[in-house]
């Protein structure tokens, strides 16, 4: 393994530091090590720190050559995802995902946003609607995220009262999901509204190492939900209606998410939904384009302090990144 890390190594560096040096004083090692200091990473050996010196290369590569092409909506940098591979990046913080079903699930109601007149904008985190950015670690537990997220949204909103809820509950003892593998945000939902309830984050924090299910505290409700509902798919209009009232789930591309900063995310993404975050707004900036605000939970050191701006309004009906194929939200 040594060995495969060091040939590795030698090829990445020998790529990026050629590029790179033609267009920066600063070493890749040298911003690696700054890198390194700034974000607390430790490698087993030096063979393995040598790998991550060649990936971070690359990585540099892409951002320098990403800022140099301009004209984007978005800016790229070097965060704290910036010595993994893509590969490595997606199997660590994307899911594999459960492939939905025609099934039944309790607690489905019908659309109920349908008519309702939508303001040209809302961001719930100006209305103490949103708990802070939290972080879901190397697993695929962002359907629980997502979820949770809703849930303090809409339990806010109809009963005055933001509490942090249990991502780990949902991860351990939702067994409609499948874990650091993946999971469904309506399933999540239908999961608390069968249990009767969710307790608190403080009472079952979030430890992804820990699959067995807690029952007592399982049992400890803190907000119960009386159901949820689907939006319709691939409707952009009936999303910001539904969005205009609540916090909503939404299924989503992340493929090309890893080195997001800020700004308009507009592309390149396609359909392939491996992701869930958690749309808690949207508006339209001083060019009139307009965005959805989503919460991510790959914590505040990723993206613009935890969110990505998407662009809304988009002319393929599933939206930017699929974001509207597969959207719910819970009911109280």
């Amino acid at each position: 393994m040594a060995s495969a890390f060091k040939i590795a190594a030698l090829f990445f560096l020998l790529y990026g530091s050629l590029r790179w040096s033609a267009v920066s004083g600063t070493s890749p090692t040298d911003m690696f090590e700054q890198w390194i200091a700034q974000h607390g990473r430790t490698y087993a050996n030096e063979s393995e720190k040598s790998y991550r010196l060649g990936v971070f290369t690359r990585n540099l590569d892409f951002v320098n050559a990403f800022r140099q092409a301009g004209n984007r909506s978005y800016t790229v940098g070097l965060n704290r995802f910036a010595d993994l591979t893509k590969e490595e990046f997606l199997a660590a913080y994307t899911t594999t995902g459960l492939s939905p079903s025609d099934d039944s699930y309790p607690g489905l109601h019908p659309f109920r946003y349908a008519n309702v007149i939508a303001p040209s904008s809302i961001d719930w985190r100006n209305k103490d609607a949103v708990t802070p950015v939290k972080d879901q670690y190397s697993c695929g537990s962002c359907w629980a995220f997502s979820a949770v997220a809703s849930i303090e949204g809409i339990n806010k909103i109809v009963r005055g009262s933001l509490i942090s809820l249990s991502e780990q509950q949902l991860f351990a003892c939702d067994h409609n999901d499948d874990g650091c593998t993946g999971g469904l945000h309506y399933l999540a939902f239908s999961y608390v509204f069968s249990n009767g309830g969710i307790t608190t984050e403080e009472n079952y924090p979030y430890e992804p190492n820990q699959v067995a299910c807690d029952a007592p505290k399982q049992s400890d409700h803190a907000v119960s939900i009386t159901g949820y509902e689907i939006v319709p798919t691939n409707n952009e209009k009936l999303l910001m209606n539904a969005v205009a009232n609540q916090p909503v789930s939404v299924s989503i591309d992340s493929h090309e998410f890893q080195f997001y900063t800020g700004g308009i995310f507009d592309g390149p993404c396609g359909t392939n939904l491996n992701h869930e975050v958690t749309l808690v707004g949207y508006g339209t900036d001083k060019n009139g384009t307009a965005y959805w605000i989503a919460k991510n939970s790959w914590g505040t050191l990723w993206g613009d302090d935890g969110y990505i701006l998407l662009k809304k309004d988009v002319a393929e009906k599933e939206g930017l990144c699929g974001l509207a194929i597969r959207a719910s939200y819970p009911i109280i």
